[in-house]
């Protein structure tokens, strides 16, 4: 078996396909962090919660973009979170910024707010992420349970991420594009 990982690398997007039927991942797309040989982590980038960025994390809502709620970045770690932001420039790192992918990056939320502020034009709190071993990531590509597409920025910081599975599999070339408009029940086909 080919590694699949191979092909998955920070700032890639995996999106759920038909076949994933994990409750936690069904029509996700999962903005990949951190890709190595001991494993995989991202964050589920679209499935916001409820609940205020400033309801947990008082200053940090001042800045967070719209909706300016947190987002269930996946089934691990819940408790914890996890901010990605995007740079205005890329000469003017804040504290507490660590590169992803170009602009896009992790945020230390123990950075005192104001150290940041002016400096990112977007940034989105994230409960919790999405972790996968070693070998289990490649695994579930080779089953059929992700597609691995390039990522955009504004994926990540969509107003309204209900339709980001759609629009993220619709930009796409070729035959996947047409997954983005198969019916929730294929039955209805």
């Amino acid at each position: 078996m080919a590694d699949r990982t191979a092909e998955v690398r920070a700032g890639m997007l995996l999106v759920a396909t038909p076949q994933l039927l994990d409750p936690n991942f069904v029509d996700t797309v999962v903005l990949m962090l951190d890709v190595d040989e001991g494993g995989a982590l991202g964050v589920v980038l679209n499935r916001p919660s409820g609940i205020p960025v400033a309801e947990v994390l008082e200053t940090w809502g001042e800045i967070a973009s719209e909706p300016e709620v947190l987002f269930r970045g996946g089934p691990v770690s819940t408790e914890g979170a996890l901010a990605v932001g995007l740079l205005r420039d890329q000469d003017d790192v804040p504290v507490g910024f660590r590169e992803v992918d170009g602009p896009l990056g992790l945020l230390d939320l123990d950075t005192p707010v104001e150290l940041v502020t002016g400096t990112l034009a977007g940034m989105r709190v994230f409960a919790g992420y999405a972790g996968w071993g070693a070998d289990q990531l490649a695994a579930e590509i080779d089953e059929g349970s992700w597609y691995v597409v390039p990522g955009e920025a504004v994926d990540v910081f969509r107003l309204d991420p209900g339709e980001l599975w759609r629009d993220v599999l619709r930009r796409q070339p070729g035959e996947l594009a047409w997954h983005s408009t198969r019916p929730a029940d294929p039955e209805l086909n």
